[in-house]
């Protein structure tokens, strides 16, 4: 308790109001993912939240690691930051270039408790689409033509032109969904037969937790069917 009066006493607070940035950021985290039914937050959101009333340099990342520390301990989340790159074209013959970050939270309950307690099972078909698009994007090298995808998705009776299909609706917005929730992302490059789109994982996508468990459900896929699991 002596250790945070010090880290207090360095941004001339009280904890009464460290407490206060503190519930606000977690609020703040806790609405815009459930609205944004789990787009990354801009970094720069949560610190505006902070210096809106406070002009301390340090104090920013100092809250949001409490609040970080909060959520894991309280509702059981990771907030994790998130690194977003351009995409791959745009680096070409260069490093890859961060363009910011953000902010997602991620469960950290063990999956029999999430199951019977937080699944929603009303979502379970969107967790299975993006499952199943990532996993196809992921097979083809993390990046594929915008027309290589839809094949795929064709071949599971999701089609381009399809606004009311029963369980996921307009299919063009579905997959719009998870370039928001940054999943993947778009990208046009030239070629000879002019601009070609195509979606690559994005940071989401390619975090190391979520990207092992996209390697160990492909594996056991593979292992059950007998099959390759090379994108045709």
């Amino acid at each position: 308790m002596a250790s945070s009066r010090e880290d207090l006493s360095q941004f001339d607070i009280s904890q009464e109001e460290k407490d206060k940035l503190v519930a606000e950021v977690i609020r703040y985290v806790l609405f815009k993912t459930h609205q944004n039914s789990g787009c990354p937050i801009k970094r720069d959101e949560l610190t505006q939240i902070i210096t809106k009333n406070y002009r301390q340099r340090a104090l920013p990342a100092f809250v949001i690691h409490a609040a970080r520390e909060k959520l894991s301990t309280i509702f059981g989340y990771e907030m994790k930051e998130l690194q977003r790159s351009r995409p791959s074209s745009a680096n070409q013959g260069r490093a890859s270039q961060q363009i910011g970050s953000t902010t997602g939270i991620v469960g950290q309950l063990p999956a029999d408790v999430y199951r019977k307690y937080v699944e929603d099972v009303n979502t379970a078909h969107l967790t299975g689409f993006t499952f199943v698009i990532i996993s196809i994007v992921y097979l083809a090298g993390g990046k594929i033509a915008e027309d290589g995808l839809w094949h795929h998705m064709r071949r599971m009776g999701l089609y381009e032109n399809e606004e009311n299909h029963p369980v996921l609706g307009n299919i063009k917005q579905a997959l719009e969904a998870l370039v928001q929730q940054r999943y993947l992302q778009k990208d046009k490059a030239n070629g000879h037969e002019g601009n070609t789109l195509f979606y690559e994982l994005a940071e989401r996508a390619l975090d190391e937790t979520i990207n092992n468990k996209i390697k160990e459900y492909i594996s056991q896929i593979v292992k059950n069917d007998g099959a390759s699991p090379d994108i045709d």
